[in-house]
């Protein structure tokens, strides 16, 4: 579903080109859950952001469901990630002015869903959260919201659902239940599921881990 070819990533600074990511190569199968770990500035999230198509590589290639995403220009990437990926994210990325079925519901109407009203409240109720769809960000716990986004995020049926630390704004007990919803919605929709985390419940959750250092791959394993 997802494959990474001796990915790099370089950005300039002062000093001259800096390394963020060398020569990264991966397969991440249908259906598969993958926890990507390691030290802050370790290059996970630049991975994942390449790995979404939402940013581009300086070396190596990234193929999306088949796609080679280096064979298409920022709108041709947009439209991979609206028609085939979900994102939630560690800070929810809610519109405040919209209540929690409006931000489910957006998305889908954007691209041209007849049926969002309905497919976001579905959602919204298998994610424990049926009797509070008309209620703002504001007016919802850090939980809540994060369910909001993870609701969101399935609405449109993606092929695979990236995760940059979800539990990462969340106390103990909330990032526990917000972990058994998402895995429990990945496994219902049959969703592959790419995750950075530094929360190694969930990286126990998932089918296998892999570890970064120094923007390099130093494991790779169940």
């Amino acid at each position: 579903m997802v494959q990474a070819v001796q990915l790099g990533k370089q950005v300039a600074s002062p000093a001259g080109p800096l390394t963020i990511l060398q020569d990264i190569t991966l397969d991440i199968i249908s259906g598969e859950s993958l926890a990507i770990i390691g030290v802050s500035g370790s290059g996970k999230s630049t991975l994942l952001g390449l790995l979404a198509g939402l940013d581009v590589p300086t070396q190596g290639r990234v193929l999306l469901d088949g796609i080679d995403l280096g064979t298409l220009d920022e709108d041709g990437r947009a439209r991979v990630r609206n028609q085939r990926v979900g994102f939630v994210f560690q800070s929810f990325q809610l519109l405040s002015s919209l209540t929690a079925l409006e931000n489910v519901m957006l998305p889908l109407e954007l691209s041209g869903r007849n049926d969002a009203r309905d497919v976001a409240t579905l959602r919204l109720a298998e994610a424990g959260l049926a009797e509070r769809l008309h209620h703002y960000p504001a007016q919802l716990s850090g939980g809540e919201q994060q369910r909001v986004a993870i609701a969101r995020a399935f609405a449109g049926n993606p092929k695979v659902l990236f995760a940059d630390e979800p539990t990462g704004n969340l106390d103990e007990t909330t990032a526990q239940n917000i972990i058994q919803i998402l895995f429990r919605l990945n496994h219902e929709h049959g969703t592959t599921l790419i995750v950075v985390t530094h929360d190694e419940n969930i990286a126990r959750y998932c089918d296998r881990r892999l570890t970064l250092a120094g923007g390099k791959i130093i494991t790779a394993a169940p």
